[in-house]
């Protein structure tokens, strides 16, 4: 079975090290609300921000989820200390599309999934059979990377902090989107969502099929 997922609209970030220049302090005006952002939940506002999708259902998915925090929890365990509930609170995988909901009063359907390297390809296939309920959903994907010592485990990457959204609905016209290589410099589990946004050109229509 296929399914062809016109993209209405497309958006992604790329950080070596960390992404700049992000606007989360005009996006979350709260500061208290603000401090508790992960590195993930501050890419995710950024992105749904640029696609313009405050309300809907949103499929969100990471291979690695929220490193940082994972990072932190582990070291408490290894150094027999107490572990920060805000630190358990932000492990979650769902972390970053959550704060980014509370913050638009996004009540709708949010999934979360995780697939290694094949996550972008779960990804789409989820969004596609989501997408035949005939609404707009964002699908999001999300990898920060940027924790301590990374560089002791890295040898294959470049960018370490990376994110991308793909705001979609369904449609029965032909694809026209053929996505051949990826960027070899970005983390497996992202880097063909990242092609298929780096492909959108806003003056045309962008429709990419979805074998099941």
């Amino acid at each position: 079975m296929k399914i062809n997922l016109e993209i209405l609209d497309a958006a992604y970030l790329m950080g070596e090290v960390e992404i700049d220049n992000l606007n989360t302090k005009e996006l979350v005006p709260k500061m208290v609300f603000r401090r508790r952002l992960t590195k993930a939940a501050k890419l995710v506002i950024e992105l749904v921000s640029k696609v313009n999708f405050t309300n809907g259902r949103i499929m969100y998915a990471s291979a690695f989820g929220e490193l940082e925090a994972t990072a932190k929890i582990l070291n408490a365990i290894l150094n027999k200390e107490g572990i920060s509930p805000t630190d358990f609170q932000n492990s979650v995988y769902n972390t970053p599309v959550s704060y980014a909901s509370i913050l638009e009063n996004n009540q709708n359907e949010i999934m979360t999934i995780s697939c290694g390297d094949n996550t972008s390809n779960r990804l789409l296939k989820l969004g596609a059979i989501k997408a035949l309920d005939n609404d707009e959903i964002l699908l999001v994907a999300t990898e920060t990377l940027n924790i301590k010592n990374i560089e002791q485990i890295n040898s294959c990457i470049d960018y370490l902090e990376v994110a991308v959204a793909l705001k979609v609905k369904v449609t029965e016209k032909e694809a026209n989107i053929n996505i051949i290589e990826v960027d070899k410099t970005l983390p497996k589990s992202i880097a063909y969502l990242v092609q298929v946004a780096k492909t959108f050109d806003k003056e045309k229509q962008n429709i990419i099929g979805i074998s099941l």
